[in-house]
C-alpha cells in the first residue's frame, strides 16, 4: 500500500536523485490498492488540479514518488470517505498550509446515508448548470394517476409520450420517480414546438451515455472487494453528473450562449 505524506498538488518536486516515473509505472504502483484506477483517471485527476506531474520537452508526464503517494491519498479519500473531488481538493490544500481538517469517519458519506448511496458529484464545467429539480412524489415508484397529477399533463399526452419511448411504465404499471421530472421537460418543451419525435434523438443519445457509463461501473460491481462493489452507484452518479455537465458545455459551444 502506498502511505502518503501530507502536501500540496505542487508538492511533487522530485528529491535529489529520484528517478521520476511515466503514467503507466504510476499505474502499476497503485494497481495493488486501486484495482480499478485507469490511465484515464489519472489524467483526469490532474487536469482536476490534484496532482502536478512535472512534464519533458516532448511533452510526456513524469510523476515523483510524492505525486504517486498524494493520487492514492486521493482516490483513498474518494474511496473511504465518499468525497468529491472538489472537497479532497480543498482538504489538502488546507493540509498544506498547516491546517488540520477533520474528515468523515471512513465508510460514511458526507451527507451521513449508507456507504453506496447517493454521492455529491463534483463540479467539472466552467459554470453552474440548470438542473430541473423533481416535486412532487419522492418515492422510488409512482403510478400512474400520481405521474399525471405531479407532472400536470394529460393522459392522452403521456399515452404519446410512451409511444415515442419517452416514458416506460414498469410491468406492474408504476414509473420511477424520476418520470414526474422527465414528463414535466416533455410538456416545457412542447411548448416551443417540440413534438415527441423530435424528442426522440435525445432519448437515444441519454440512452448511449448510460451505457457508457455501464461500461465503466460494471467491473466495480463485479469486484470481489465489498467496498468497490459499494462504491459502483456513487461512480455511476459522479459519471452521469460529468456527461451531463459536458453535454451542458457543448450546446452553449454550439449555440454560442450561457444556459445560466
Amino acid at each position: 500500500m502506498v502511505r502518503t505524506p501530507t502536501g500540496g498538488a505542487g508538492d511533487g518536486a522530485p528529491g535529489p536523485g529520484e528517478r521520476l516515473m511515466s503514467i503507466g509505472t504510476v499505474l502499476t504502483q497503485l494497481h495493488d490498492e486501486f484495482p480499478e484506477v485507469t490511465i484515464s483517471k489519472i489524467r483526469f485527476l490532474e487536469a482536476e488540479g490534484l496532482v502536478e506531474p512535472r512534464r519533458t520537452p516532448s511533452g510526456y508526464r513524469k510523476f515523483s514518488r510524492s505525486d504517486v503517494e498524494r493520487l492514492a491519498q486521493v482516490l483513498r479519500m474518494q474511496r473511504d470517505h465518499y468525497l468529491p473531488l472538489k472537497v479532497i481538493r480543498e482538504h489538502l490544500d488546507a493540509v498544506a498550509r498547516g491546517e488540520q481538517p477533520q474528515l468523515p469517519a471512513p465508510g460514511t458519506p458526507r451527507d451521513g446515508s449508507e456507504p453506496g448511496g447517493a454521492e455529491s458529484v463534483p463540479g467539472a464545467g466552467p459554470g453552474p448548470v440548470a438542473v430541473v429539480e423533481p416535486e412532487g412524489p419522492t418515492a422510488a415508484r409512482v403510478g400512474r394517476s400520481e405521474l399525471l397529477a405531479a407532472a400536470g399533463v394529460s393522459a392522452e399526452e403521456l399515452a404519446d409520450w410512451e409511444s415515442y419511448g419517452l416514458l416506460v411504465a414498469a410491468a406492474d404499471g408504476s414509473y420511477d420517480a424520476g418520470a414526474v421530472t422527465v414528463a414535466r421537460l416533455v410538456a416545457e418543451l412542447g411548448r416551443f414546438g417540440l413534438e415527441p419525435r423530435h424528442l426522440r434523438a435525445m432519448r437515444a443519445a441519454a440512452d448511449r451515455e448510460a451505457g457508457l457509463v455501464e461500461q465503466v461501473v460494471a467491473p466495480l460491481r463485479r469486484h470481489r472487494n465489498p467496498q468497490t462493489r459499494a462504491r459502483a452507484e456513487a461512480t455511476a452518479r459522479e459519471l452521469a453528473g460529468l456527461s451531463v455537465q459536458l453535454h451542458a458545455a457543448l450546446m452553449e459551444t454550439s449555440l454560442g450562449v450561457r444556459i445560466q
